[in-house]
This record gives C-alpha cells, sequence and structure tokens, in this order.
C-alpha cells in the first residue's frame, strides 16, 4: 500500500489519520517458527533486524500478517540514523547494535490473522488490529501500535509536531479495502523547510550513462563544503535530457566533503566509479522533511538539474 504526496491534510467522515514516521516500511509475516521481514521494495530485512524476529516469535498466535514501521528509539526520538546503521554487511556488527539500541516495530495494520484481511475495508481492518495489539503486544516484545484518529485536529496536531522521528502524516480510506501496489488509499502530508544547496557532483544512473541524481552540498562554518543530501530519482521520461557526453568520473575533490559520523552504507555518496565532480558555482533551491535527521533528501527543481550536466561536463 504505497501513499500519494499531497499538499494539505484530506478532510471528511472517510479518513483515518496517523502520524508518519521516519523509518523503514515492512511488511512483517509469521507462519508457524518462520518470520520474515520485508521492506516497501521487496527487500528481505531479516538478517538487519534479529530483535524483531525474536520479538515475532514471543507473540502467541502463529500466522500473521503486520504492516508497519522499523523504528529505533535514541534519547526519546526515533533515529532514522541509527536505522541506517542497521544495514552493514558485518552480522556481528548488526548483532551488537540489536544488543545496544533495539528497534521497536510500529503496526498500523493488520492484513492476515487466521483469515486473509485484505479485502476489509480499513474500517474493520482497524478494530482487529487493536484488538490483536491489546492482546499480543508488551514492552518485552518490540511491537506496539501505532496511533490512529479520525479527528482532523489530531492530524494538525501530528503535522505541526512533525520532528524527531515524524515527519508528517498519513492519510488513509476507511471504506477501501488493502489496496496493494497503488496509491488509491493513502495520502502523506509532510512539513518541508527550504534552503538552497550548492551542486558538488552528480551520480551516474545505474547501468546507464545518465545522470541519475545530484549530489547536494552546503558550506560550514570553516568554508567547507559538507555533502548534507542527494536529490531524487529522475522521471525516466525526462531522464535523456540529462545524458552526458562520456567522462572519465573522478573521486569527489577536496571541495567537496563528507562528515564520517553522519555516513552509512546506503547514505554514502556513492561509488567513486558512479560519480563526477561539478565546479561548486550553482546553487539549487531544495526542500526536505522535518525527519529529525542531518541528512537530507532533497528535490531541486529540473532546469537546475540540466544546468548542472553541462557544469560536469
Amino acid at each position: 500500500m504505497e501513499a500519494r504526496s499531497v499538499d494539505a491534510i484530506p478532510t471528511g467522515e472517510n479518513w483515518l489519520y496517523e502520524p508518519k514516521w521516519d523509518g523503514f516500511r515492512c511488511l512483517l509475516m509469521r507462519e508457524g517458527k518462520q518470520v520474515d521481514l520485508h521492506s516497501k521494495s521487496g527487500q528481505n530485512l531479516n538478517r538487519y533486524f534479529p530483535e524483531v524476529i525474536a520479538g515475532a516469535l514471543t507473540i502467541r498466535a502463529n500466522s500473521f500478517v503486520l504492516d508497519g514501521e522499523i523504528v529505533i528509539s535514541i534519547g526519546g526520538q526515533f533515529s532514522f540514523d541509527a536505522l541506517l546503521q542497521r544495514i552493514h554487511p558485518a552480522a556481528s556488527r548488526v548483532k551488537k547494535l540489536a544488543a545496544e539500541t533495539p528497534a521497536l516495530f510500529l503496526a498500523f495494520d493488520l492484513l492476515q490473522s487466521g483469515r486473509d484481511l485484505t479485502g476489509a475495508p480499513l474500517v474493520k481492518r482497524r478494530p482487529l488490529l487493536e484488538s490483536f495489539a491489546a492482546r499480543f503486544f508488551s514492552e518485552s516484545n518490540l511491537f506496539r501500535l501505532s496511533p490512529a484518529s479520525t479527528k482532523l485536529r489530531d492530524a494538525q496536531r501530528w503535522l505541526v509536531a512533525a520532528g524527531g522521528g515524524s515527519d508528517g502524516v498519513i492519510s488513509k480510506r476507511l471504506d477501501l479495502p488493502y489496496q496493494a501496489g497503488n496509491r488509491e488509499g493513502m495520502q502523506k502530508i509532510k512539513r518541508y523547510r527550504s534552503a538552497d544547496c550548492v551542486i558538488g557532483g552528480f551520480r551516474y544512473g545505474v547501468g546507464r550513462r545518465v545522470v541519475g541524481s545530484i549530489l547536494l552540498g552546503l558550506y560550514d562554518d570553516e568554508g567547507l563544503l559538507q555533502h548534507v543530501g542527494f536529490s531524487s530519482g529522475t522521471a525516466s521520461s525526462r531522464r535523456h535530457l540529462w545524458a552526458s557526453e562520456p567522462t572519465q568520473p573522478t573521486r569527489l575533490a577536496p571541495h567537496f566533503r563528507t562528515r564520517a559520523k553522519i555516513m552509512s552504507p546506503i547514505l554514502d555518496i556513492g561509488n567513486a566509479e558512479q560519480q563526477v565532480n561539478a565546479q561548486p558555482e550553482l546553487t539549487v533551491p531544495t526542500a526536505f522533511s522535518l525527519s529529525g535527521t542531518v541528512t537530507l533528501t532533497a528535490w531541486p527543481c529540473l532546469m537546475a538539474r540540466e544546468a548542472a550536466v553541462t557544469a560536469a561536463s
């Protein structure tokens, strides 16, 4: 079930509102002693969150499917950086982090419990989830019920309070069954801030010599350009505008630095073979959500993206 981005919270009696958590969306499936965790893209997450697997096995139900979010609490706030540290090739590192900063599973939908529930409307699934949570969730098994409300004022309060682990509001249609693979039944509303970022380089698209995303930076107090994020993916219909002449990629020049404390295996700015520098001459307006982290994902306008290709070639 995907969410469509909108600018305002929808209103009406057919909407259920929830906080939008800054975590890993996860489909958790248990059948007997087998538990599987799958990301929104279908990636298996089992090896990265062994404590969630162990917690699911303590639930006194042998067959169920939950839709939810994996989060990690640091200092009373959910930390996306702590989640990113889990995506690590060393099992010993993952085991150490699981013990030091155990993840939580915030459940917001019940898709199976003795029978398939995906055909039932959300107005019926939500009470079943609440009953399931009241019966089986506990402090010890790391499972929590994600709050929900039909009151617009609650949604507005969650949106205003975004930050520190949440970055907006999710609105879901109460009258629809589970919408697997489309965006018809769910909308997301985020709080955004803006910043003028410097274009420090770009990353090639996977398997093609076209620009896949732009690397963005901000100058620190010492006058050094620090990597803070990257643009979102490029629409396939516009990628031909970004095609670059064959260029010998180089490592990022000294003017474009990264801070080790915020980097992780999936947040790194990319393999040197896939990235090219640009002279730090262009800035671009960006927007980023209030996720409470120092790493930003920004959306520059297409005109500036195309200009970056010219500058880098």
